[in-house]
């Protein structure tokens, strides 16, 4: 590795994205998101929220350079977005629904693909390479699967091998597009803990989801999106029942339980679930700007 390219990579040590006033026009005239505005930093697991056509796509697109703001700017450490991508600094984990499962490839190959930016022209791995991707296998728990055809693996285990992908390229900002769907429980909770493992050495790790139930279990930020920023924040109090509501635009679905539905005692506080058809989100008191109440568990995983 070059010095140069040891300059830029300590650069981007402690990534600090800022995204300034993004307003994104396609060239059909169609305005996918405007005058969005938000900061975030390492060592921070980020939600981005919002329904369906809220420009979240596009909030990823733009930060991985692939659109271009029309107006306002997308900084990472006060460098171009084409600078921090110069040097692999930004990882995408993609939604397995994007990718064609019939193209032969191993897992192990797919994993390599992390490494391309790493390499020369002719693109031959070397040792470094071979460890560099063992070892993302090894924290994803696929190493017994590394030879087998990625249309083989199972849904959970496709999820797994993207986000292996992502560790190989030793990016700080780590993008994950609805990491949870179609997954099931154990891989969902291996994921997050393999997040909170990323977040604590410091990276950047911003997904987006429609599971609202966990956001407040592993997500330290919330950006709720709906083509532009409605608010940005940490979780305990920008993920309110209030937000979520002007955030949906009234397409949640509402459980309301109270008195003797709930309660068998004299509490007189109701329990709100809302949810969009995955997991649930619950409110539970007095207030609906009240955020939801954490459980025990949840402040035990808190660094």
């Amino acid at each position: 590795m070059s010095h140069s390219s040891l300059n830029h990579q300590s650069l981007f040590e402690h990534p600090h994205l800022i995204v300034d006033d993004a307003t994104v026009t396609y060239n059909n005239g169609h305005t996918a998101i405007y005058d969005a505005s938000f900061d975030i930093t390492g060592g921070t697991i980020c939600a981005l929220v919002g329904m369906n056509g809220s420009g979240k796509s596009t909030l990823f697109k733009t930060i991985m350079g692939l659109v271009t703001p029309s107006h306002g700017k997308v900084t990472l450490n006060a460098q171009t977005i084409k600078t921090a991508l110069k040097q692999n600094i930004i990882a995408y984990v993609p939604q397995t629904e994007d990718v064609d499962w019939n193209f032969p490839v191993l897992v192990s190959d797919v994993v390599m693909m992390g490494r391309y930016g790493k390499m020369g022209f002719l693109r031959r791995p070397s040792k470094r390479d071979h460890q560099i991707v063992d070892k993302a296998l090894e924290r994803v728990g696929l190493n017994e699967l590394r030879n087998r055809q990625i249309g083989e693996l199972s849904g959970g285990q496709k999820k797994r091998t993207f986000l292996a992908r992502a560790l190989a390229q030793e990016g700080k900002v780590l993008l994950l597009d609805e990491p949870f769907t179609g997954v099931d429980v154990k891989t969902e909770n291996a994921i997050v803990d393999l997040l909170r493992d990323l977040r604590d050495e410091g990276h950047l790790v911003l997904v987006s989801t429609h599971n609202l139930g966990s956001v407040p279990e592993f997500c330290d930020h919330v950006i709720l999106i709906n083509r532009t920023v409605l608010a940005s924040g940490p979780t305990e109090t920008t993920f309110t029942q209030k937000n979520l509501e002007t955030t949906f635009g009234g397409v949640l679905r509402h459980i309301n339980l109270s008195g003797s539905e709930l309660h068998d005692d004299d509490d007189p506080r109701s329990l709100t679930v809302i949810t969009d058809d995955e997991r649930a989100a619950v409110f539970y008191g007095y207030d609906r700007h009240v955020p939801p109440r954490q459980s025990q568990k949840q402040k035990e995983n808190q660094p």
